[in-house]
């Protein structure tokens, strides 16, 4: 069943359901007793503004809770550095679980990122479903939280490297967008239905490579990760299938791999435009020439871009017997 839920709204957990409560806000409201009541003016801008919100695909994604999936909208708190002191932010974050009570292990599902702010918004809570279906038939809960200056949750973005294409800086951003995962793991793994020791980090573009960031400081309960079509840097309008100082962000991977302990599943695509074929076989090799265990993959070209593979839900038959594979390495039913 899926329910869709209207602009501006709080959602409570209260005894396992969902109560919904509508806060509307306009100009030219107006109370008496009994109720309250609307003047036209106050309609009026309800309905343009339904009308504009209603259009959008971000909109629509927002409003959805999938209760067959028992789909849940939660708020992580983190603190971060603020300008003058130390400052707590939400993290929105959507949870997926099978049926029944657990416990299951755990994914930490990551998207991608962009320069462009107004893409960023357009992630949204990085709702898809057909993925989402994957994991949770292969008896997953999943968890995706939304980083800073993105989709839902908003706020300032912590990931950019640097103004210049030739000089970009990566593992700084990588450190930081680590933050926004670790308070994920810290809030996912205390979940009642949650195996805190079986937790696989997953993620796509932007978001692989700070599932790698991630992994290199070793939080509790990591168990693999699942890179698709990770990186920084990329550009395909401006530079296709060679992303931003590559040597750069080589290095950096040699120093994520230094301190990774878990084997890593590296899956990309041939004519992946952010990151092409010769980028990525030295990424992994710097991967493996410093200590880090794990596999790559590179499919035949997906598409027209290989970096939609899995976002795409015609690249679900491609990807999943090699995540099939790479389960095989754990035992997740001990």
């Amino acid at each position: 069943m899926v329910i869709k839920l209207p602009h501006q709204l709080n959602v409570v957990q209260i005894n396992n359901s969902k109560m919904v409560v509508l806060e509307s806000k306009g100009p030219n409201s107006s109370f008496k007793k009994g109720g309250r009541v609307m003047k036209w003016n106050r309609w009026r801008y309800l309905f343009t503004t339904l009308l504009i919100l209603c259009s959008s695909p971000v909109f629509a994604q927002e409003r959805e809770i999938n209760l067959v999936l028992n789909e849940q909208i939660v708020q992580i708190p983190m603190v971060v550095d603020g300008i003058f002191k130390k400052k707590e932010v939400q993290l929105t974050a959507t949870i997926f679980h099978p049926p029944g009570n657990g416990p299951f292990p755990l994914i930490i599902l990551s998207h991608g990122s962009n320069t462009d702010p107004s893409l960023r918004q357009k992630i949204g809570r990085y709702r898809i479903i057909p993925q989402i279906r994957e994991f949770l038939n292969r008896d997953f809960a999943v968890i995706v939280p939304i980083r800073r200056g993105h989709g839902s949750s908003g706020g300032t973005w912590v990931e950019g490297f640097g103004s210049s294409c030739s000089a970009a800086s990566y593992y700084e951003p990588g450190m930081e967008a680590a933050k926004d995962l670790l308070a994920s793991i810290n809030y996912a793994s205390k979940l009642p239905y949650v195996r805190p020791d079986r937790i696989l980090l997953v993620g796509q573009s932007a978001g692989g490579f700070v599932s790698l960031a991630t992994v290199s400081l070793n939080p509790s309960g990591i168990i693999g990760v699942v890179n698709f079509a990770g990186g920084h840097g990329g550009n395909p309008d401006k530079h296709p299938g060679v992303p931003c100082a590559p040597e750069r962000l080589v290095e950096t991977i040699r120093k994520f791999a230094k301190t990774i302990s878990p084997p890593v599943l590296w899956h990309y695509a041939e004519n992946d435009l952010f990151f092409g074929p010769q980028v990525v076989r030295e990424m992994f090799a710097a991967f493996q020439e410093a200590g880090g265990q794990g596999r790559l993959v590179i499919q035949p070209p997906f598409g027209k871009n290989g970096h939609m593979l899995f976002n795409s839900p015609s690249g679900i038959p491609i990807w999943t017997p090699e995540f099939d594979k790479f389960l095989m390495e754990f035992d997740l039913k001990k």
